[in-house]
């Protein structure tokens, strides 16, 4: 795993991410040098009162220093689920919320759990972070504070507000944000217009598959998940039914 004999660039670290605003007041944040299938989106929503930020991207570039957007307003910082690819600049912001069923994992982040030993290695990158960055070093530092999220909670920005839905499948302890006043579901690993992981160490296809019919359920007009574009409502409820006919329930 180590990147000592990489022959990739190097990226200056501000040049790292890359932001882009959408619409609805949501702006998408990534890291345009990994691969689009391990590249975590960092959704983050203006608030009245506080915004919002969902998942966290790699960590090797710190991301609050280098995104002037998320210096400007108190924020809540959630934790879509806690593979390493969307937790690693959590413990860059005062408390994560995370669902309870994987407190634990983001409580002690180590490269197993969170899937890095599986995934981190030069196939990830089109460029490396700046140096020393190496994949042998790799490690996801602990979140000052975390707090539990449990299904129906409901994050309040003052003039937004996004209920917890529970998604277990991908991971035990994945969730979906949902908004009623616009029809927008931030959909984190559960479903996004890719390829789908269904075979992590702690995936369970009942459960997936029970969460895949409470999101076609919603009226959603506009999904942004946790890779890949953001898609429309359509997409979402075709997406779901195609996995649906192909999954032995």
């Amino acid at each position: 795993m180590s990147s000592t004999s990489s022959r990739l660039e190097r990226i200056a670290p501000d040049q790292w991410y890359r932001t882009q605003r959408l619409s609805d007041g949501i702006t998408l944040i990534d890291e345009p040098w990994i691969k689009p299938f391990f590249r975590c989106n960092i959704w983050h929503v203006r608030g009245r009162d506080r915004d919002l930020l969902v998942d966290f991207g790699l960590g090797a570039v710190p991301l609050r220093r280098h995104v002037a957007l998320l210096a400007e307003h108190d924020l809540v910082g959630v934790a879509s689920h806690t593979h390493f690819d969307h937790i690693g600049a959590a413990s860059e912001f005062d408390c994560c919320h995370v669902h309870a069923a994987e407190a634990d994992i983001l409580a002690a982040p180590d490269n197993a759990r969170t899937l890095a030993d599986a995934f981190l290695n030069d196939e990830m990158f089109d460029a490396l972070p700046p140096a020393p960055y190496a994949h042998s070093g790799y490690r996801i530092p602990v979140p000052p504070k975390i707090a539990h999220l449990e299904d129906g909670d409901v994050i309040d920005l003052g003039d937004r507000r996004f209920e917890v839905i529970h998604t277990p499948g991908h991971s035990p302890g994945g969730i979906a944000l949902w908004e009623a006043a616009t029809a927008t579901l931030i959909s984190g690993d559960l479903v996004y217009d890719g390829p789908l992981i269904e075979d992590a160490w702690h995936s369970n296809l009942a459960d997936y598959a029970a969460s895949m019919r409470r999101l076609r359920a919603l009226p959603a007009r506009t999904v942004h998940g946790g890779h890949f574009p953001s898609f429309s409502g359509e997409r979402l409820n075709a997406m779901i039914d195609d996995w649906l006919a192909h999954h032995d329930q």
